[in-house]
């Protein structure tokens, strides 16, 4: 398994913010789904060694993040779109992404091709040399996405990729997600639950901390077959299902 977690916590002070999370994942796409304040975010930092758990064991690609050594290894095989992305204004689209092409330690000579072929696949060859505080929110969001796709992760982790995208660009999103997915684990956390039903093999969902539910998009909907729960579609109806029965 790719990712492979047992019994994980992390608190902020007196917040426990991730309550005892059991969870792995292999090749495939990974939709995790919660409300705001579910812990969704702090999850992804640690499975993207930003920061380490209160309490509990990470194994990542088969490795410790724990140990510096195999942290760093991890990171060259790592990609994460975090949801607040950093950027110097004035570096042009490709300088970004070949900025941290370097950072994951991309061989030098395989960086320029690495580059054009992420900025190519998030639709953004025409912008390539645009500096980035000219980009919109959109291609901000793809921008971010192309450097964390630049070093072809293993392992690839996207906090609210679809923010700012219109929805032609969420359905390219899709595409790309499912083309990825046939190789790495790739883990996108959302608010759109349609997203989800369109790209994703498997779906967890957050509530508390912790993870109230884990199957297949089929299987989440299939809890909201017959119930009055709210959602305008299957999947949506599933979902507040389980999220009550989480709370009752």
């Amino acid at each position: 398994m790719n990712i492979d977690i047992t019994d994980v916590t992390r608190r902020f002070g007196r917040t426990r913010a991730v309550a005892g999370v059991t969870m792995s994942a292999g090749p495939g796409v990974l939709g995790l789904l919660g409300p705001n304040g579910a812990g969704k975010t702090s999850l992804l930092r640690m499975l993207a060694t930003v920061i380490p758990p209160t309490s509990g064991r990470i194994r990542l690609l088969e490795r410790d993040p724990g140990v510096a050594a195999q942290r760093r290894a991890i990171r060259r095989r790592l990609g994460y779109v975090p949801q607040h992305l950093g950027y110097y204004p004035s570096f042009t689209v490709v300088e970004f992404v070949e900025y941290f092409a370097l950072l994951k330690e991309v061989p030098a000579a395989q960086v320029p091709r690495a580059v054009a072929t992420a900025v190519e696949r998030v639709g953004l060859g025409d912008k390539a040399r645009a500096r980035m505080r000219t980009l919109s929110g959109g291609m901000l969001r793809r921008a971010g996405i192309a450097q964390a796709i630049v070093n072809d992760p293993e392992l690839l982790l996207l906090d609210e990729p679809t923010a700012g995208l219109d929805p032609e660009q969420r359905v390219a999103f899709r595409g790309l997600l499912r083309d990825l997915g046939q190789t790495a684990t790739v883990v996108v956390s959302t608010h759109l639950v349609e997203d989800v039903g369109a790209a994703c093999a498997q779906v967890a969902l957050m509530d508390g901390g912790r993870i109230v539910f884990h199957g297949t998009p089929q299987e989440l909907t299939a809890r909201g077959e017959g119930r009055t729960a709210a959602g305008d579609a299957p999947l949506e109806r599933g979902y507040s299902t389980v999220l009550a029965e989480a709370r009752s």
